[in-house]
Formats: C-alpha cells, structure tokens, sequence
C-alpha cells in the first residue's frame, strides 16, 4: 500500500480523533482509512494507536512518528501547491500559542496585518496562561515570555520586557509604601503563577524575596484585577501592563530595585522540515513584536 496513503492517513486519524472522523475529512471509507493504519503499523513493527470501543488514543511510539511525518507531509502539500499555485501565496492552517494578556494586548492586535498580508493563510490562535505542548497540542508556533529550556523546539528571542512591581494609591495610602524589597514581607503580594519568589538587584546581584499574599491565579488577568481593586500589590512584566501604567490609581515601587527583564520568544518544533506557511508567519510576528515592544 501506498506510504504517503497510510502517512496520510495516520495524521489524519491523531488530528480528528478519530477513525470515522478521518473517513469524512479525507472523503474516504472508514475500512479503508482502517486498512491504512493496519498496514502501517504492520510495515513498522509498532503500535501507533490503542483502539477501543469508545475512543482512538496515539501511544508514545504514536506522537513521535506524527512529530515526524506531520511536517513532512505538509512539506509535499506545499511542494504541490507551489507549482500548482499561480501567485505562489501561502497557505494552510497555522496554529499558535500565546499567553492570554500579552496576547491580548500584541498578538491579537496584529494578526489583521498578518492576514491582509497573507488572506490565504488561516490561523487558529489559542491564548493562554499555561504552557501548551507543542507537538500533542499541534502548535507550529507559541509565543512566551519566560525562560524556555525544551530541547525539542527552536527558541527565537525576539525583544525583552521589564518586570515591574505595581500597587494602587489606596492600597499604599492604607498599608504603607515598601522602601526596600525586604519589606514585602508585611505586604498583601498577590501571586501570579508559581512566582512566590520575586527577583530584585541587590549589590551582590539578583536575590530572590520570598512573598506571600490572599490571592494567587495563573491568569495574569486576575492578579491584575486584585491590583487595581487594592487588594495588594503585584509583579509583571511591563509588556503585559500597555495602558495600566498610565493609570493615575496605579504606582510603580522598588523602582531601583527591579533591573530584571524576561525574553520574548518564538518557539517552534524542532523539525527537519518546517512549512512556507509556519516561516512566513514566524518571520512577522519576529519582526512586528521587535517593533511593538522596542517602542512601546
């Protein structure tokens, strides 16, 4: 049987969820597609999928093989379309990542550009706090701003953000100003994510304060909404507050004492081969949030 078929097929069947769901996207029978994967795990002496009667789940041999063939096969679909393709514009799905505020605030506001300039490309943007998988979750592109230590993905830093301690006048007014970063241990510190320790220059270098408070979230939306409300104060990067540091109820503290900053980067699958339609969108995205945030 044909590889690029049972290829073809395999993907399908990861992607949908399923055999019948495989059948319908490719227009094909269902005993087919299942021939297909048969085949294929026969060729390869491997069980790519657990089947039961309720569900299709890929098994670990499974998510390494899709890794593999996923972006070689899009390699052929975009070979084909190339020479097919009059204009020579790319196309596709591309899927990306992003925190929810940063995105919110810089992805979002520039997937217009994106898209007048590429209308054939079709993007499915998920924004979130917590970190997506690349490959189970089919990311060809995630956004972050922290530090990234996966040696399966390329890792971009595109522009930097500073931290930045932020309180309302009403908190300070009723609690007191912190003169110095130890003095966060009397203070309401709202917890964003797993950050119970908040880093501060110091003239033996970066020392990391323990801080503690009534409110923790890994939405950075909800420590924001604590901060304004004057429940307590709270550390972000400066990227992710566009607009709020203007806010005449809103104060920097420690200003001398914050000197770290995070990366932004681009992060993608380590592949051999990566799409047309994944560096088009990679190279933007490099050059217009260099852009943003250089001058923002």
């Amino acid at each position: 049987m044909d590889r690029l078929r049972e290829m073809t097929a395999f993907v399908t069947v990861v992607e949908t969820g399923g055999f019948s769901a495989a059948a319908r996207r490719l227009g094909d029978s269902q005993s087919a597609i299942s021939k297909s994967i048969n085949s294929l795990e026969k060729r390869l002496g491997v069980l790519l999928l657990n089947r039961s009667t309720r569900s299709v789940t890929v098994t670990d041999q499974g998510r390494r093989y899709y890794a593999r063939t996923k972006p070689l096969l899009e390699e052929i679909d975009e070979a084909d379309g190339e020479l097919v393709s009059s204009t020579g514009e790319v196309s596709g799905l591309v899927r990306i990542a992003a925190p929810s505020t940063f995105g919110r605030l810089h992805v979002v506001t520039l997937i217009p550009k994106l898209l007048e300039l590429h209308p054939n490309i079709t993007l499915d943007v998920c924004l979130s706090d917590s970190v997506r998988d690349l490959v189970d979750d089919g990311i060809d592109l995630a956004i972050r701003i922290s530090p990234v230590r996966d040696p399966d993905s390329v890792v971009k830093r595109v522009a930097a953000t500073t931290l930045v301690c932020v309180g309302a006048r009403r908190y300070f007014d009723r609690y007191g100003t912190p003169a110095v970063p130890t003095d966060l241990a009397h203070h309401n510190c709202l917890i964003y994510g797993n950050m119970t320790e908040w880093p501060f220059k110091a003239q033996e270098g970066i020392v990391h304060v323990p801080v503690q408070g009534n409110l923790s979230s890994n939405s950075v939306e909800t420590i924001l909404a604590g901060v304004l409300a004057g429940v307590g104060i709270g550390m972000f990067n400066s990227a992710s507050l566009v607009g709020e540091l203007q806010h005449q109820n809103i104060v920097t503290v420690l200003d001398e004492f914050v000197k770290t900053s995070r990366d932004i980067s681009l992060i993608w699958p380590r592949r051999r081969f990566v799409s047309t339609r994944v560096r088009v969108v990679t190279d933007f995205f490099a050059t217009q949030l260099a852009l943003r945030i250089d001058h923002s």
